[in-house]
């Protein structure tokens, strides 16, 4: 009964963390959705939707992965996308060309992504110390 307990617990825990960077990955549309007309959000808007929306699609990829290692490859790929929506975000707040508290909730969002994936790794490759 209770590993049958612990097995949901876990698989919801996945759907949500599915769930959540695909709602992550919307509220990007949104924020890049509403910059205006101009040069200067051009390219940061594109890198941004590039990397925010390539966290959720590596995190997919990964729960359907033929083994370990593309399961680690996949989750090394989200989190590398994870700390390049960080960059662009950081970018945007200090360049002061986006709202600071909407950029520092998607900050806090996916900095905690960063740091699930990067347990998920470790645990993956069995070097994660308890």
């Amino acid at each position: 009964m209770q590993r049958e307990k612990s097995k949901n617990t876990n698989k919801n825990s996945k759907t949500d963390f599915k769930r959540r960077a695909y709602l992550f990955a919307l509220e990007i549309i949104e924020l890049v959705d509403s910059f205006p007309n101009r040069k200067v959000y051009w390219v940061i808007s594109d890198q941004l939707l590039r990397s925010a929306t390539s966290i959720g699609a590596n995190i997919i990829e990964a729960q359907a992965a033929s083994s370990k290692r593309d399961f680690v490859n996949f989750f090394t790929h989200s989190l590398k996308s994870a700390n390049e929506t960080k960059f662009w975000l950081g970018l945007l707040r200090d360049s002061g060309k986006a709202d600071k508290d909407k950029i520092n909730k998607l900050l806090q969002e996916v900095t905690e992504f960063s740091n699930i994936l990067a347990a998920s790794i470790l645990t993956a490759k069995g070097k994660r110390k308890f």
